[in-house]
């Protein structure tokens, strides 16, 4: 088993979220990494997604660029991560991973996976409701944080109602905090979770 990829032959993805597919070997004394890449097959023609060389690293595939990476700074990790999943990512990616040994042979492996990127249900955000009622001391750093379920892309903002019925807008993130709370801090927050 000296030098061989290992992996698993399927991966399920959803789209806009992330996934790994994994390719990693032991790596052996005598033997070094010489080139590794991931191709795609897709509609019977297939393309090189990702190269690395002695020259670095290289996205060939312009529709991956920003979206595709293998871990640098672990021996034996090949495995490709691709974000913001699209449809069309979907297909055959074989790992090939080249080796030079001491006598300056190369030996050369790989390993191939299925992906399928599937659209999950459209569903609206849901907060989860939090405690209601907190008190914290003055002078405390403290952060409220917006948890939604539904489809991504999820969007929050924080708004505190004031007297009067008029909402001010505080904070676009998921989490609003404070350094150093102030008794003018005290009131009423809320969240609003929104998606397409």
């Amino acid at each position: 088993a000296l030098l061989d990829l290992s992996g698993v032959h399927q991966v399920k993805g959803t789209w806009m979220g992330s996934i790994t597919l994994p390719c990693t070997y032991t790596p052996s004394e005598g033997f070094t990494q010489e080139t590794l890449s991931w191709s795609m097959e897709r509609d019977y023609s297939t393309s090189t997604v990702f190269r690395r060389d002695d020259s670095g690293d290289h996205i060939l595939l312009s529709r991956f660029r920003n979206r595709v990476g293998v871990p640098k700074h672990s021996p034996g990790d090949a495995s490709l991560l691709i974000e913001n999943l699209e449809i069309p990512d979907s297909g055959h990616y074989t790992c090939q991973v080249t080796w030079r040994s001491k006598n300056n042979s190369l030996i050369t492996k790989e390993l191939t996976t299925i992906v399928k990127v599937v659209k999950v249900a459209v569903t609206k955000p849901v907060i989860r409701a939090g405690k209601l009622g907190l008190t914290v001391p003055a002078g405390a750093r403290s952060s409220l944080t917006c948890v939604a379920s539904g489809s991504p892309p999820i969007s929050y903002r924080w708004f505190r109602s004031s007297p009067g019925g008029k909402a001010q807008l505080l904070s676009s993130q998921a989490e609003l905090a404070w350094d150093s709370l102030r008794l003018s801090d005290a009131g009423m927050y809320y969240c609003e979770a929104e998606n397409r």
